[in-house]
């Protein structure tokens, strides 16, 4: 989410204000939050990098997007 913020602070050619960065710290945090209450849920912690987007991409047929890309 950083990395998304300073490509939008470049592009808009100017600095991040403080209110924006307290915003973004409130969101990560928020994220932190809910992710840890997932993994406290499931019992297992959320897979990171590729692996996450696998794992949040299967649909409720279980088949991946990219194994319904193949067929």
């Amino acid at each position: 989410m950083l990395l998304t913020l300073r490509v939008i602070v470049a592009r808009q050619g100017g600095k991040p204000t403080a209110k924006g960065k307290q915003a973004a710290e409130g969101l990560r945090q928020a994220a932190a939050k809910d992710e840890r209450k997932t993994e406290v849920e499931t019992g297992h912690a959320l897979k990171k990098g590729a692996a996450r987007f696998e794992e949040r991409s299967k649909s409720s047929d279980g088949k991946s997007a990219g194994t319904k890309q193949k067929i």
